[in-house]
């Protein structure tokens, strides 16, 4: 009998990550495969259920709505800040990833989306929040405990 993924099992498997329009933003299909076992937090917990039942010799794609995946894109998480609170030598331009701490000074990045006289926009939403992402697994290899 085929090993089929469950809670547990260790997996080696290639994927693709990828927006709806084919753009990829992530893939192992060209280099070594990925290992894990599934449920150690290493993959968000909805792409790995896409994993469940799914054995040796397997080629999906599955499609993860933003509810599912990184979170539909929340206004809120867009701050003005003053140009003034960034170091005067920083290039401040839209695009640029900067790195804050939070309250409890835990590492936040933030994307500058726009810059308007003395003020700047930082997106601190994940720069996939609000996207629908194809996931696409090539199973490889699967070991259950048993």
């Amino acid at each position: 009998m085929t090993a089929e993924i469950r809670n547990g099992s260790q997996v080696r498997f290639h994927f693709a990550l990828k927006l709806t329009d084919g753009q990829i933003i992530d893939s192992t299909f060209e280099s070594e495969p990925a290992a894990m076992t599934v449920g150690d937090g290493n993959l968000p917990e909805n792409f790995e259920s896409c994993l469940h039942g799914l054995s040796a010799g397997a080629h999906e794609t599955f499609s993860v709505p933003p509810e599912q995946a990184f979170g539909q894109h929340n206004p809120n998480n867009v701050q003005r800040m003053k140009r003034s609170d960034f170091a005067a030598d920083m290039p401040i331009a839209p695009g640029l990833v900067v790195s804050f701490a939070d309250a409890q000074n835990t590492e936040l990045p933030g994307v500058i989306a726009g810059v308007d006289g003395n003020w700047v926009e930082v997106d601190f939403n994940h720069p996939l929040a609000g996207k629908t992402l194809q996931f696409e697994v090539q199973i490889l290899e699967v070991v259950n405990a048993d």
